[in-house]
């Protein structure tokens, strides 16, 4: 009986020392939403780790901030101008087709294989967004193995990290992308959002939502009937320049119903990346998904339906030149 026993625990052992030779790759991989300074540093040199600086004129950047100073090795895909949001049908902004992302991607160095670290520049709630952007058309097109930096270069330089100056040329990669459209939320989707009892979700700040100012690119004041307004920038904290805690990011979404389909949405799709990644790739919600398209696009319809609280002395305020 000793034996046995003996003989049991030892296949135990065998088995718990094989799981975590298994698993030790995937844990060493990363495969966080956020990961700090620390770690990027100690994998810079991982083989599949494609560091990617994207910043733009967003954050007051842009390639001339990236060629002054970057994270070693990292390589530069502008935000605003390399292609990440596009033009469709007429609306800005949009998610890019599938051939369009393979060629995107592919030509940062990024396939299949690669853990692409998303790095801001560190200095915004809009910042982060544009990450949140980024890290979402990642995944939408297919790539598993995503983080944003925390804090981004700020919080490198932050840390006492070196930097290097000059371009890095990516070696381009031929990606085959997989869409995910269950990331993804489209005008259908939210027009039977009521029908699906799901949360439309405003990421917008109060005066956007409430109607008092509007987008230049969009056709009409307030926002889509039935949505609820949670600021992106209320999940932000602007001391650091970095997401705020898991809990407090809980305590700020608790208004959000967990337990219904979630659609977020903004202006552009910008700050909606931010709710999004806060939801669904922090707080672990699986059923949420980014209506790219937002107010751009649902008001460039006039047939459909808008609620606003603008009234006619801010129509009068902005004619006057005192208000939006």
């Amino acid at each position: 009986m000793k034996e046995y026993f003996a003989s049991r625990l030892s296949a135990l052992v065998a088995a718990l020392v094989a799981l975590v030779i298994v698993t030790a790759p995937a844990l060493a991989a990363g495969g966080t939403p956020l990961v700090s300074p620390a770690w990027l540093n100690e994998h810079l040199r991982d083989p599949n780790v494609v560091v990617l600086d994207i910043r733009s004129a967003i954050d007051g950047g842009g390639e001339k901030a990236y060629l002054e100073a970057h994270v070693p090795g990292s390589v530069h895909s502008d935000y605003d101008k390399a292609g990440w949001r596009v033009t469709r049908n007429n609306v800005p902004f949009m998610l890019p087709s599938q051939a369009q992302l393979e060629k995107l991607i592919g030509d940062t160095g990024i396939d299949e294989d690669s853990h692409a670290v998303v790095v801001p520049a560190g200095v915004s709630f809009s910042d982060f967004g544009a990450a949140a952007r980024v890290y979402w058309t990642l995944k939408v097109a297919g790539v598993k193995n995503i983080s944003i930096l925390d804090g981004g270069v700020a919080a490198w330089k932050k840390a006492g990290l070196p930097t290097e100056s000059g371009k890095n040329t990516p070696s381009p990669k031929i990606f085959t992308s997989s869409l995910d459209k269950n990331l993804l939320a489209e005008v259908a989707d939210v027009e039977s959002a009521p029908a699906q009892n799901a949360t439309l979700l405003d990421a917008r700040p109060a005066s956007y939502f409430l109607g008092k100012e509007k987008a230049p690119a969009a056709a009409a004041y307030g926002h889509i009937p039935g949505a609820i307004n949670v600021d992106s920038a209320s999940f932000y904290d602007a001391s650091t320049n970095k997401l705020k805690a898991p809990s407090e990011l809980a305590a700020a979404a608790a208004q959000i119903p967990a337990d219904r389909p979630t659609v977020s949405y903004c202006n552009t799709g910008h700050w909606a990346a931010t709710d999004w990644f806060v939801l669904h790739e922090v707080l672990g919600r699986q059923n949420v998904r980014l209506y790219d398209g937002s107010m751009v696009e649902w008001s460039a319809d006039a047939r459909r339906p808008i609620q606003s609280s603008r009234t006619k002395w801010d129509d009068l305020k902005k004619a006057l030149g005192l208000g939006s």
